[in-house]
This record gives C-alpha cells, sequence and structure tokens, in this order.
C-alpha cells in the first residue's frame, strides 16, 4: 500500500465486527486487527537496498547493507519486532518510517553486535560503548512526512557516514545523529521510548511539527550533543520525558536556519538528572532545557536535579525573549557549583529571569544586584552582551535543600567523584515518594502553560500522538500515575 498523506482514509485497516449475543443480552466487540501496510518484509535474510511493507510481531530482522525507504514508501514495525544492525550502516527515510511496539511487546532497534552496557556509577566514557557510534542511526530526508515511534528502544548510534550513502544536509565522515528530521511540513511522533547512547544529538529536528512524549533518554552524546535538538521551522511538544546525563542540553530549541515558521516549543514536566557535565565548549553551555537564537516557548513544572545549569534563556545570540514564558520550574543541587548555576551566569550568556513560582523562591538575598529583573535584557554594556554583573545570584543557602525524595535514587549522590558519573537509569527508581515538596509544586493554569499539539494532522488512531497535559507535580513521573510510564 502507497502511503501518501496522514488522512485515516490512507492508513486505517478496517477492522471486522465479531457479533455475539446470549440469551441475557447482546453485545458487540469490536476487534482491532493489528496493523499492516503492504507486504510482510521476509526475514529469510540480512536485509539491504530498498525495503518497504510490514515488519511482523515476533520476528528478528538484520540490516546487513544500508537500507532506504523511498518516497511513497512505507516501512512499518508491529509490535514485538527486533531489527539488528550492522557496524556502520544507516536506516535511510524518504518515505515513512512506522514502529508501533507496545508496552507489552516493544520494539527494539539496535546493535547487530552485543554491546554491553556499562550503567554502573563511575563508569569510564572514553571505553563506554555507548559512546563508540556503533550505527548511524535512522536518517530522514526532506522528502519524509511521517516519523512515527512507541514503545520501542534505540540504541548505539551515532556513526560517522560513509563515502556514498547519508541523507541530504550531511556529508562523508560527518558524525550521524540518532534520529535526524527535516521536513518543515511533516511530523515526528516519538512517545514511551527509551534512547540509550550516542555520540551527538539522539533527535535533531532540523524542521517540522513534533510530538516528544513519556520518554527516556540515556546517556546522549559523547563530549557534545543534546537529548532532543530542534532547529528553526520547528514546531510542539517535549514533556514528561526523563533524561538522565546528557552531555549538554537534554532539550533544546533554537531558530537557527529557520526554513518557516518560527521555532516555537513547550517544555514541561520533564525530569532532568545529572545532564551538562561531558561538555568541552569552553562557554559552559547546556545542562538541562535551553531556548536560543530566537526560539519562542513555555517552560513549566521540569524538575531539575545536579545538572550543570538551570533553564538557560540564552542572549547571543538571544532567544525570543517577548515571546518565551516559564515558571514553577524546580531545581535541586548537592553542591554550590550547581545551586549557583539554577539561573546560569556568564560566561554562559544566558538572561533567564528568576520567577517568583520557582522552586527554591528566589529572594532579594539571594539576588542582590538591583539588575536583576526584565529590564536587564534590554541594557548593554561596553561589551554590548547585555549583562553587566559580575555575580547576581547567591546559590549558597539552597545546597542540598528542597530534595524531591526519588523513591530510590538517594541525594546527595553518595560515593561519586562527579556528577557525571551518573548518565544512565540502572535500578533508580524517579519516581516521586508520597510527601514530595515536589508534589502538587506546578501548575496545570492552561493560561500558563498548553499543549502546542503540532502534530494533529495525524489522526489516525494507531498513529496520531497521545498528548498529556500539564500535571500539578513538577517532573516526568504524576502521583496520580499519569505521565512518564517507564
Amino acid at each position: 500500500m502507497k502511503f501518501r498523506t496522514f488522512t485515516v482514509s490512507a492508513l486505517t485497516i478496517i477492522a471486522g465486527l465479531i457479533i455475539t449475543s446470549c440469551s441475557k443480552s447482546n453485545s458487540i466487540t469490536v476487534s482491532t486487527p493489528v496493523l499492516q501496510i503492504g507486504q510482510e518484509v521476509s526475514d529469510a535474510a540480512p536485509l539491504s537496498g530498498s525495503i518497504k511493507g510490514t515488519m511482523v510481531t515476533g520476528k528478528t530482522y538484520v540490516i546487513g547493507g544500508n537500507v532506504t525507504v523511498n518516497a511513497g514508501d512505507t516501512l512499518l514495525l508491529q509490535p514485538g519486532v527486533r531489527v539488528k544492525v550492522k557496524k556502520g550502516l544507516t536506516i535511510l527515510v524518504k518515505g515513512v518510517f512506522i514502529s508501533l511496539g507496545s508496552k507489552s511487546q516493544p520494539n527494539w532497534i539496535g546493535p547487530y553486535d552485543s554491546l554491553v552496557k556499562t550503567d554502573q556509577i563511575g563508569a569510564n566514557p572514553e571505553t563506554d560503548p555507548a559512546y563508540s557510534g556503533y550505527w548511524t542511526g535512522i536518517a530522514c530526508d526532506p522528502s519524509c512526512t511521517l516519523f512515527d515511534m512507541k514503545w520501542t528502544h534505540l540504541e548505539f548510534t551515532g556513526g560517522t557516514y560513509g563515502a556514498t550513502f547519508f541523507p541530504v544536509g550531511k556529508a562523508a565522515g560527518k558524525t550521524a545523529f540518532g534520529v535526524l528530521f527535516q521536513n518543515p511540513d511533516g511530523n515526528i511522533i516519538v512517545e514511551d521510548s527509551w534512547f540509550y547512547g550516542s555520540v551527538d544529538d539522539i533527535f535533531r529536528v532540523s524542521s517540522g511539527h513534533f510530538s516528544f512524549m513519556r520518554n527516556t533518554f540515556e546517556k546522549c552524546g559523547f563530549t557534545g550533543g543534546d537529548g532532543i535538538n530542534v532547529k528553526g521551522g520547528s514546531i510542539g511538544d517535549m514533556a514528561y520525558n526523563l533524561c538522565v546525563g546528557s552531555a549538554t542540553n537534554a532539550t533544546k530549541a533554537s531558530n537557527k536556519k529557520s526554513p518557516g515558521p518560527q521555532c516555537d516549543v513547550n517544555m514541561y514536566n520533564n525530569t532532568y538528572i545529572d545532564c551538562g557535565f561531558r561538555q568541552v565548549d569552553p562557554t559552559g553551555r547546556g545542562g538541562s532545557l535551553n531556548y536560543e537564537e530566537g526560539a519562542k516557548g513555555a517552560a513549566f513544572n521540569n524538575l531539575i536535579v545536579n545538572c550543570r545549569c538551570g533553564l538557560r534563556v540564552d542572549n547571543k545570540p538571544h532567544a525570543d525573549f517577548a515571546n518565551l514564558t516559564y515558571g514553577y520550574n524546580y531545581s535541586y543541587g548537592d553542591s554550590l557549583s550547581v545551586c549557583d548555576n539554577f539561573y546560569p551566569v556568564p560566561p554562559t550568556y544566558s538572561v533567564t529571569i528568576p520567577e517568583p513560582t520557582d522552586i527554591p523562591t528566589p529572594t532579594q538575598a539571594v539576588f542582590p544586584d538591583s539588575l536583576y529583573s526584565k529590564t536587564y535584557l534590554y541594557a548593554q554594556d561596553a561589551s554590548g552582551d547585555g549583562i553587566h554583573w559580575d555575580k547576581p545570584y547567591d546559590g549558597s543557602s539552597f545546597v542540598q535543600k528542597n530534595n524531591p525524595e526519588f523513591v530510590n535514587f538517594p541525594l546527595p549522590i553518595p560515593n561519586i567523584k562527579h556528577l557525571s558519573d551518573v548518565s544512565a537509569v540502572g535500578n533508580f527508581d524517579f519516581r516521586l515518594q508520597a510527601g514530595s515538596p515536589a508534589i502538587g509544586a506546578g501548575t496545570t493554569d492552561p493560561n500558563k502553560i498548553s499543549p502546542l499539539n503540532a502534530t494533529s494532522s495525524v489522526t489516525d488512531p494507531n498513529l496520531k500522538a497521545i498528548v498529556t497535559p500539564p500535571g500539578a507535580d513538577c517532573g516526568c513521573y504524576q502521583s496520580n500515575g499519569t505521565g512518564n510510564q517507564h
């Protein structure tokens, strides 16, 4: 079946109605068949070249050469599919890519060889296979109209492209992103999935409509790179994601190289743990969530723990200050160096404005510099960077205060040399204990934060985004059971 639009008519498989009756009552049970598009993909031999159709539940497929999903074609993975990719290879998507795992039958896409995860605290990143770039990931050309991934593991990406096979916008020898999407009119939906290990960004959305909901990100980037990095022409939501040990930012918005609409991103109810410490950039940028270079949006109800920087609103080049709102963000730090960067200071070029709803609450004692107000954004000093103070913020009164009380992640973190030593979930449980001060610390006021729901043109019930609205508890796990399901 060719697949060209997002309409229900092009995607929906007619469900049979099984009608049963009994002596007491009549009932109708709707039997929903597993989605299948086109012919079944054979698992008899390693795949190479052009592929399309459906990978079937319970089967394991081997990618033995670079593969392409051509424009007008669709590759669909039913629940419970394993795809093993040989070293250095690429899945190039010019058409449509769909991985529909389920909670009971997740999909897995990763290396052909068995790589051992070094999730213990303090694992050496220099020898960690998570940063080896085993394969180049899933690269979407600008012709890709839909990338849809649910309940799927994607692991060990970030290899370098070979001499002849790479997507538009990349080149031979360049490091790959885990997933690249670059169609300003297309949709990328990523839900309830797990992403482990990359050399650069796990997701780079150069342009497109997106929804990233309830995912888990571990070990994103070696000496640089983000979990989710979206650029100009990208619009959507990043919510209820758990991000552990990202090299730089975990979630980032930038209007750089905009091909169309202004980059507009809502980041809400995410949890960020120990991010930003493998970044070697001397400006010290990044650590949790970041807006820069003309991006706008809203950031609320996020939980930021032991990250290099808190919410960073960049001033060089500056974000769209007039159309960026934030508040109710919860920060915790084991050390003074972390707490002093709840509001990042130079040389990060951050101009994040303290909000009275932040946790901990900003006070005059903590911010003695009278210039620390909205007016400073437009004040220029001799250097022209709009910042004119040495140290506007003193976090000493917040060290090891406001512990969010995770179910199983002790704070302060015991027996570690560096915060970068924590880079994976492992056996930790980042749900909130009953009585956690993060419970109820957020806002659900729709006038402050509401989903953009930018992928609403995808209406097929199998494929559409399941958007979780903002929750009252800070972070990705909600005490009522909603939010991240991992």
